[in-house]
């Protein structure tokens, strides 16, 4: 591939391009790529990490006000409790002036049985309401608990950040300028081709789509290659991949042109 057509920002032709181009733009693709993973793979698992701080803080942050909210409930079920408490003392005060004025034991059995029965409502309100506040001693320790946590990941996720901003701000330029080559370097091969290349990369454990042939055998997967395959490789007029891994094959001579 020239220097001209490297350089070219117009579209290419590529009936205009031959297979052996076609193949040198594969394995500088390749090249290009491997260098991009290469710094990609200095920010190791930063990203992942930061994710994952970034997803519990939320977790723990969502937990926290959860429990904050069923603490507003829990208060104001005690205000109605209370306030049912005093509706309770003042019918029971009611009942029991009403007590003092009646004119027959059947107004008095009745009054009696009302006073009771608000005194019951009282007992019940105020176990009630020791329940409630038992409930609430225990939330409060799980927010303090999830508040401590969320503090600390706070932390370690500012720490995180920091460090992945620091790798990423020293490598972003490599990396840009690597990301507009390959992008200029995929004009040179087909759809079809480059569609291919694409899905052997993602699926390949180490990211290489195009190898090799190293002492007759492929460089991906290390199998055998015929000689009469290798004397195709090596003639450059079609793209030939390895019947056992799918990597695409090339020889030598390509991947030292690719290298320039």
């Amino acid at each position: 591939m020239s220097k001209t057509k490297a350089g070219a920002k117009k579209e290419v032709n590529l009936a205009e391009v031959s297979t052996e181009e076609r193949l040198i733009a594969l394995a500088k693709l390749q090249i290009i790529d491997s260098n991009i993973d290469e710094i990609r793979n200095v920010r190791g698992e930063l990203p992942l990490e930061v994710q994952d701080l970034e997803d519990e803080i939320h977790g723990l942050q969502t937990r926290t006000n959860n429990l904050l909210t069923e603490v507003d409930e829990i208060n104001a079920r005690i205000s109605e409790k209370k306030i049912a408490i005093e509706d309770g003392l003042a019918l029971i005060k009611k009942y029991e002036d009403q007590r003092m004025n009646v004119r027959n034991n059947r107004e008095y059995d009745s009054l009696t049985k009302e006073i009771e029965y608000q005194g019951l409502e009282i007992q019940l309100a105020e176990k009630r309401v020791k329940e409630e506040r038992y409930s609430i001693e225990m939330k409060q320790e799980a927010i303090t608990q999830a508040q401590a946590n969320l503090d600390e990941r706070k932390i370690d996720l500012e720490a995180k950040k920091k460090e992945l901003e620091e790798i990423v701000s020293e490598t972003e330029r490599d990396e840009q300028a690597l990301i507009d080559q390959s992008n200029e370097n995929e004009k040179y091969i087909e759809p079809r081709f480059l569609n291919a290349y694409k899905r052997i990369r993602s699926n390949a454990r180490n990211g290489l789509a195009v190898v090799a042939v190293e002492r007759d055998a492929c460089g991906g997967c290390f199998n055998k290659i015929p000689p009469q395959r290798q004397l195709d490789i090596r003639m450059h007029k079609k793209i030939i991949v390895c019947e056992y891994c799918g990597r695409i094959l090339v020889d030598e001579t390509i991947m030292e042109n690719a290298a320039k």
